[in-house]
C-alpha cells in the first residue's frame, strides 16, 4: 500500500504534467523505427558509420541484423571518479560481442570537477556544464545509429546532463554505468576539522594540502555523501543502475562484472534483445517521485532540487520544491553518511547499500513498485546486492536487518521522522533548507542583515574580524542568470567557526551550495533571483531577517510600506562574464529558468500543432526552402 502523501503528490504531478508527458510519449513514438536504428540510414551514411570498424564488427554493422550500443563517456583522467572510465569501452565492447552484437563508442562529454573548481572563477561554469553535457550526448547519439547506449558518468552535473540527453533519445534504451567510490581515506570529520582550523589561521597551507590528500587519494568518487554519491543513489532507485552497482570501488573483479553485465544488459533490452524497454518509458511521474523519496531518506544533496526538476522535464514531467517539501515530511532519514553523520559511503554500502533503503521505502509504502527498470517491471528486483560467482556477477537479497545501526536503519527505527530538506518562503522568495545536519537550536535564526555581493567580500569581511557577531549573510547576484549560480562551499569553514563560538549565523542566498554542506543553516536557491526581479535585492544591511526551518519562512521583518518603496540593488558582474570561458556562456545566462524550474535552457516538450498551416506568420508568407518549416509542411501534406 503506498503512503497516502505519496500517493497525492503523485497524482498531482501526473494531472500537473499530463499535456507535456504526452507529447514526450508521442515524440518517442515517432523517433522508434523498425529494425535496426541504422536501417533508416542511407548507404553513404552507413559506410561513414563503421568505416573505422574491426572487420567483424563491420560485417556485423552492414547486416543491419543484430543491435550496435553506444557508449556515451565522461571520461577525463583529472576527475578521480571518471579516470576508471579509461577502460571501460575494451570490457564493454568484448562483452557485447560475446552475445552477438556490436558497441561502438559514441561520443565524449564534457566533466568538470567541481572539488577542483570550488571558490574559483571556473566554478561559474558549472551548472550550465550540466545543460552542455546534455547536448553534447545529443550529438553523440544524433548519428542515429545505436539501438541502446550505455552512459558513463558519476559526478555532480555529470549524470543530470548525460540523463536529460538520453531522455531527449528517449525510445532508445539506455543504462547507466557508473565507477565506483575511492576506498576509504582520512575520515570526513578529520578532514573538515582541518579545513576549519584553516580558515582560523591555526593551520598551514601545508597541513590543509596533507589533508585533503589523505582524503581524496586514489582513483573513484569521493567518499562523503555530496551530489556525486546522490545520484548513484538515484540511479539506483530509478532503476537505471545495474542492481547495487553504486558504490563497489573501481580496479575491482565485481567492478568489473557489473560493467560487463550492464553490457549485456543493454543488447537485451534493445529491440533486437526481445525485451525492449525505452529510457524514456523508465523515467516516468512514479520514477520521479521514488527519486525524490530517496534523496530524503538518505539526506541526498540539495542539488538535486534543480537536477530532479530539469530531469523530469526532460520527459515532459512538471515537479515543483512543494512536492520535495510535502515527500520529506513523510520520508523518514534511514541513513547517516557524511555530512549527516561520520560514515562515508563505503561503510553504508558495507551496512546494506542501496537495496537496503529500496527495500524499506518499498515496505513503508513510500516508494512505487510498479515501475519499469532496466530489468523489466518492478522496482523490488533493485533491492539486491551484487557478488561475484567466479567471474559473473550474481545478485542477492540485501540483508534483512543493517551491519551497522549508526550508518543505516529499518523505516521502523529511523535517524528522524522526515527527510530533513524543508521549504522556506515568505517575502524574500522561496527557498530550500538542507537540516538534516543542522542541530535543533540552529533551526530558527532571527538576526541582523550583513549583504555581500560575492564569496571574496564576505572573506574579506571574515578574515579582517566584521563578523563576530550574531547576523544573517545575505549573498546576492549569485543566482544562474547573474553568474552562472555557482556553489558557495568556500564559505562553510567560516560560517561553522562563527556558529562554533556561539554566534548566531545564518546564510540566505540565490546561489548554491556544495552537496555536501552541513551544520549551519542555510537558505539556498532562493527564487526568484535578483536579476528575474527577485526581492533579496531589496535586502539593507540592518534588516532583521528570520529564518525559520520549524515553521517554513523567510522573510525580512520590514514594515511593509517600506519595503514597498526600496529600490533593487544592482551590482557590476561583468567581472563574472569574462574570463574563464564564461563569455561563451553568455546564451546560457540570457535564457535560464528560475532556480525552481531547475534552472534549466531547455523548454519542455510540446506537440506540433498540424491543424494550423505552418507558414503563416512569417514575414513573407513563404516557406524557406531546407528550413524547419519547409520539412514539416512537407511532412504534413505528403500523400
Amino acid at each position: 500500500m503506498v503512503h497516502p502523501v505519496v500517493e497525492k503528490v503523485t497524482q498531482r504531478i501526473i494531472q500537473r504534467s499530463r499535456a507535456s508527458r504526452q507529447a514526450y510519449l508521442a515524440h518517442l513514438d515517432a523517433a522508434r523505427v523498425q529494425g535496426v536504428q541504422r536501417g533508416s540510414l542511407s548507404c553513404t551514411n552507413l559506410a561513414h558509420a563503421f568505416a573505422a570498424f574491426p572487420a567483424n564488427d563491420k560485417l556485423k554493422l552492414r547486416e543491419q541484423k543484430q543491435p550496435s550500443v553506444a557508449i556515451v563517456s565522461s571520461y577525463n583522467d583529472m576527475l578521480s571518479a571518471h579516470q576508471p572510465f579509461e577502460y571501460f569501452p575494451k570490457v564493454i565492447k568484448d562483452a557485447v560481442r560475446e552475445i552477438g552484437a556490436v558497441a561502438q563508442f559514441a561520443g565524449g562529454v564534457p566533466a568538470m570537477c567541481d572539488g577542483v573548481t570550488q571558490g574559483q572563477p571556473g566554478m561559474e561554469l558549472s551548472l550550465f556544464s550540466r545543460d552542455t553535457i546534455a547536448m553534447a550526448t545529443a550529438v553523440a547519439m544524433s548519428h542515429n545509429t545505436f539501438d541502446s547506449a550505455l552512459y558513463l558518468g558519476i559526478c555532480d552535473k555529470i549524470v543530470p546532463g548525460l540523463l536529460i540527453g538520453a531522455l531527449h533519445f528517449g525510445h532508445i534504451p539506455g543504462i547507466f554505468v557508473p565507477g565506483g567510490p575511492m576506498t576509504s581515506g582520512l575520515s570526513n570529520k578529520e578532514k573538515a576539522a582541518i579545513r576549519q582550523r584553516y580558515a582560523k589561521g591555526q593551520a598551514t597551507r601545508e597541513e590543509l594540502l596533507e589533508g585533503e590528500a589523505a582524503s581524496y587519494h586514489g582513483a573513484g568518487t569521493c567518499t562523503f555523501y555530496g551530489t556525486a554519491n546522490s545520484n548513484q543513489m538515484l540511479m539506483e532507485i530509478m532503476g537505471l543502475h545495474m542492481p547495487g552497482a553504486a558504490f563497489i570501488t573501481p580496479g575491482t573483479p565485481l567492478r568489473d562484472a557489473l560493467t560487463k553485465a550492464a553490457a549485456q544488459q543493454a543488447v537485451k533490452i534493445s529491440q533486437q534483445g526481445g525485451n525492449y524497454m525505452p529510457i524514456g518509458q523508465i523515467v516516468d511521474e512514479k520514477s520521479i517521485v521514488n527519486a525524490i523519496a530517496a534523496l530524503h531518506a538518505t539526506g541526498g544533496s540539495t542539488n538535486h532540487t534543480l537536477h530532479l526538476i530539469a530531469i523530469a522535464r526532460a520527459a515532459g514531467i512538471v515537479i515543483d520544491w512543494n512536492d520535495f517539501d510535502e515527500l520529506s515530511k513523510v520520508v523518514p532519514s534511514l541513513t547517516r553518511i557524511y555530512p549527516n553523520g561520520e560514515a562515508d559511503v563505503n561503510y553504508f554500502q558495507a551496512a546494506g547499500g542501496p537495496g537496503f533503503v529500496i527495500r524499506e521505502l518499498l515496505d513503508a509504502g513510500l516508494a512505487h513498485e510498479d515501475v519499469n527498470t532496466i530489468l523489466g517491471h518492478g522496482l523490488r528486483a533493485h533491492c539486491k546486492e551484487p557478488f561475484l560467482d567466479g567471474d559473473k556477477v550474481v545478485w542477492k537479497d540485501v540483508p534483512e536487518q543493517s551491519g551497522d545501526e549508526t550508518v543505516l536503519r529499518k523505516y521502523t527505527n529511523p535517524f528522524s521522522d522526515n527527510g530533513g530538506m524543508v521549504l522556506v518562503q515568505g517575502n524574500l522568495g522561496r527557498a530550500v533548507m538542507k537540516i538534516s545536519a543542522v542541530k535543533k537550536e540552529h533551526h530558527i535564526v532571527e538576526a541582523p542583515a550583513k549583504t555581500f555581493d560575492s564569496q571574496d567580500e564576505f572573506m574579506h569581511a571574515y578574515k579582517a574580524g566584521q563578523l563576530n557577531t550574531d547576523f544573517v549573510a545575505v549573498i546576492r547576484f549569485q543566482g544562474p542568470r547573474a553568474n552562472g549560480m555557482p556553489e558557495l562551499h568556500a564559505l562553510t569553514p567560516a560560517l561553522s567557526n562563527l556558529q562554533d563560538a556561539g554566534y548566531h549565523v545564518a546564510m540566505v542566498t540565490d546561489g548554491r551550495m556544495s552537496g555536501a554542506s552541513g551544520k549551519v543553516p542555510a537558505a539556498i536557491h532562493v527564487s526568484p533571483e535578483i536579476l528575474a526581479g527577485g526581492p533579496l535585492g531589496l535586502v539593507r544591511d540592518g534588516d532583521i531577517i528570520r529564518v525559520d526551518a520549524t515553521a517554513g519562512t523567510l522573510e525580512a521583518l520590514v514594515p511593509a510600506d517600506v519595503w514597498a518603496s526600496r529600490k533593487m540593488a544592482t551590482a557590476d558582474l561583468s567581472k563574472s562574464h569574462i574570463g574563464m570561458g564564461r563569455e561563451l556562456f553568455s546564451m546560457f545566462r540570457a535564457n535560464v529558468s528560475e532556480a525552481e524550474h531547475g534552472a534549466a535552457t531547455f523548454p519542455l516538450p510540446s506537440p506540433i500543432d498540424t491543424t494550423v498551416p505552418l507558414h503563416e506568420g512569417t514575414d513573407s508568407g513563404e516557406i524557406m526552402p531546407g528550413s524547419d518549416e519547409d520539412f514539416l509542411f512537407r511532412k504534413s501534406t505528403a500523400k
